[in-house]
Parts: C-alpha cells; structure tokens; sequence
C-alpha cells in the first residue's frame, strides 16, 4: 500500500480510525486527496477494517473479502495509519498545532501511537497541564495515559497501570532510556513538584528518578538544587554521586542528607575532614568508608568499634584492631563480611562464647574452618545460621534435638530444599520454612500452590 497511488481514488472505511481522531483521519485523508466512503462501489481502490465496527459492517467485510479479494487489497485500520503517520512533516504540524492552539487537536496527536517518539516528545512539550496534577482533570488523565501507554513493557499484563501515577514509578523503573526519564522528569506536575510540598506519589516519581542509573548527571544536578531532603538522600547514596555533587550535597546542611552522605563509601577527601571531626556522623563514616591507611590510623583512635564494621578493612587493619583487645570490638570484627580467616582463628583463641558464636556465624570463613567447627556440638547452631556451611553438614544437623538449630535451619537460604520440606513438616519452625526466600522461589518455580 502507497498512499500516492491512491491519490484522487476512494477508500472504504468500516467502522472508524483508531489512532487518529475522527476528524484528523478526515483531515489527513483530504490532504493525500483520499476519499473515504462508507458504501461499496467500483471506484474503491482499498478497504479498511477499523475499529468499533457494527455486526452489519463485520458482514459486510467478510462478504466483500470473500467477493473480491482477488482484485482488492484489504488492510486494517493500524496499517493504513502507520503508514498516514509516515507522511506527517513535524515542524509543519508543530507550527500548526502553536499558531491554533487547539488543544484538543495537540491532545489527539500525542495519544496517537503510530507517531514516532521523537515528535511525541516535542508535542508533549508544548501540552499544558494547567497547573493541575497527572490524573486531576480528564485531559491530563488522557495525557498521562498516553505516556505510559507508549513506552510501558508488557502493558498487555497490566493494563490498568496507565491509569494510575503509580505507572510512572513502573516505567521509570522497568526503562533503559535516559530520554524517558529526562522526558518524565521535565514534565510540568514533576516540576511543580520541586517547588512547593510534593504530594506522595509525585515524590515516589522523583524518587525513582533519582536512583536511576540511567538518570543523566544535569537532572541529578536540579534535584540537589531543588528537590527536598528524601530525593537528596537518595542521591547522595549513589556509587556514581561524585565529588561536585556531593559538595553541592553537603552545602544543604540538611542533617539526614549529611547522615546519607557521610556513609558513601567514595566520599569526597574535601569533605572527609569535616565529618571526621563530627562526633554526629564520624560512627557512619568510620563503618561505610573505603579506608586508606592513614584515614584507618585516625579513625581506630576516635572510633574502633565503627571500624571493626568496615568491609573494606586490609588484614593489617584487622590485625591491628585485634591488638586491642576489647570484647566490643572483636564481636564487631567477627561479624564483619570481609573477615580474614587468619584473624578469625586468632579471634577464637580468646576462648569467649559469645564470639566463637559470631564467629562460626560468618559466610567468609572457609568450608574446611566450618567442617572443623562441626566436631564441637556448642558450634551447630552458628553453623546452621551460615550460609556458606557444606551442605553435608546442614543436612546432618537436620537430626538435631536443638530447636535453635532447627529454626536457624528453616532461615538458611543455603539449606537444601529437600532438609526444608522435612522441617516443614515441624510445627514449631514450618513458619520459619514458609518465609524462607530460597524456599519461596524453589515452590513458584515448581507451581506448588500452599498457604502462607
């Protein structure tokens, strides 16, 4: 099908167009010199099923299909607008669409799909929302439908989403487009929204734009210069928040914003020195920070007990805190998930209850340390807590008396399923089985339908 071909001849539409308006399809179709007629004659050069047909159009259709089908080309009302949408000169329909101000026109162009995104988001631009929110008055409702309608994945699944702002979160989330986003964020409710007290869902938006990978740095940027203290927050906890945006952060002297930032673990060394003095924040600091060795020896004097949390500790780090020798501290270094398996064996030298406890707790403790740790019973119920301890073992404490280690078991995402399916059976830990994420995934997976 070529619409030049069918200049100066007759289309027959049944039923009516679908991403065009009645009256723009008519429009377009005088423009390309198309007649469209309703009734059947010799001079119909195309026929078009459209939507919303009547039973008695549906008949008439397949009686002329049948009829004529060989010298007739038949197409749906989709193909026939995809290919009117090809022929649309954007600056012309642009600069129409301004010197009218015909918004209803506007609004039947950006709910049209066959359009390609890039005069989609240009007529967008140019839709006033009135100062009303996405779903406050019927227009915007139709707008913001459209939005998410074009770009949502899968809307087939979820077809009242694009009903609902909650949609912009989904396709925030679900896209890959940094356009997308730049394109939501620009929008005028989001906008508003920056200036004054945004109502919850519109923070939810920009909040997911916030944490994005995708979101591009300049609206990072207008964010921290404009939006409140939660989106800050989220911003600052970024891996890629980098030294520019992270001073422009500190400036807000917002306290959770500075509490946010102080735990990135790359943050600035401008704006070390001004938490590290800080009894306030010099704890999160101490814990999340990537530690060299000239900022561990300042902060092992002020803070030890912070640091021994520190997953970026070296093992000199950890030997160094050892050499305290505070209980405090040692139960922090046991739990901590970098843990040396040298320093762990130094720590189990101490002969304390409480952090060989922690101690065998620990996934970075090698399997060979674990199955050692099985001979001494005192040891089964930490074990059955780690979840890099050999299955083997997890399989044979399943026969233990021990109801601690029972329950312990039944939370292991590591324990196998077939030792979870028999501590099912026990009442005293079947919850614990039931809320157990790897056992949840293994029964969807399988399609075993039981009650929580």
């Amino acid at each position: 099908m070529n619409l030049e071909q069918l200049q100066n001849k007759n289309i027959l539409l049944f039923g009516k167009s679908r991403a065009f308006s009645t009256d723009e399809f008519a429009s377009q179709m005088k423009f390309h010199k198309i007649g469209v007629v309703s009734e059947y004659s010799d001079d119909v050069a195309l026929v078009v099923d459209g939507k919303m047909m009547t039973p008695y159009e549906q008949n008439a259709s397949n009686a002329l299909y049948e009829a004529k089908s060989t010298i007739l080309e038949f197409i749906s009302i989709e193909a026939l607008e995809r290919e009117v949408a090809k022929y649309i000169d954007p600056e012309t329909l642009l600069m129409s669409l301004k010197l009218s101000r015909d918004k209803e026109r506007l609004k039947s162009f950006i709910q049209n799909s066959t359009i390609k995104d890039e005069l989609f988001f240009k007529l967008l631009k140019m839709y006033s929302w009135g100062g009303e929110d996405f779903f406050e008055n019927d227009d915007n409702r139709d707008v913001s439908a459209a939005i998410i309608l074009r770009f949502y994945e899968n809307i087939e699944r979820n077809h009242n989403v694009q009903y609902a702002t909650t949609g912009f979160m989904h396709l925030i989330s679900q896209s890959n487009s940094a356009e997308i986003i730049e394109m939501i964020f620009e929008l005028e409710p989001l906008q508003k929204s920056l200036h004054v007290e945004a109502n919850a869902l519109n923070l939810n938006i920009l909040s997911a734009i916030a944490t994005h990978p995708k979101t591009p740095k300049s609206i990072l940027n207008k964010l921290i210069k404009k939006a409140n203290p939660r989106v800050k927050m989220l911003i600052a906890k970024r891996q890629d928040c980098d030294e520019e945006m992270q001073i422009e952060l500190y400036n807000s002297k917002n306290e959770e914003v500075l509490e946010a930032l102080c735990k990135s673990r790359n943050l600035s060394t401008e704006l070390i020195p001004k938490f590290i003095n800080d009894e306030k924040y010099i704890k999160y600091l101490a814990q999340n920070l990537r530690l060299d060795s000239e900022i561990f020896e300042e902060l092992i004097k002020k803070t030890p007990l912070e640091v021994a949390k520190n997953s970026s500790l070296t093992l000199y780090m950890q030997q160094c805190l050892a050499d305290l020798n505070l209980d405090d501290v040692n139960i922090s270094l046991a739990n901590n998930n970098n843990l040396d398996n040298n320093v762990a064996m130094r720590l189990l030298e101490f002969n304390s209850k409480i952090l060989t406890s922690e101690i065998y707790k620990n996934s970075t403790l090698s399997q060979a340390t674990l199955i050692e740790a099985y001979k001494d019973e005192a040891n089964h119920a930490s074990l059955a807590q780690n979840s890099n301890t050999p299955c083997e073992i997890l399989e044979a404490l399943l026969n233990s008396e021990d109801i601690e280690v029972l329950k312990a078991l039944a939370q292991n995402p590591n324990t196998p399923v077939e030792v979870l399916y028999q501590l099912q059976l026990d009442s005293r830990v079947a919850r614990q089985v039931k809320e157990n994420a790897a056992f949840t995934k293994h029964i969807q997976q399988e399609n075993i339908g039981w009650e929580v």
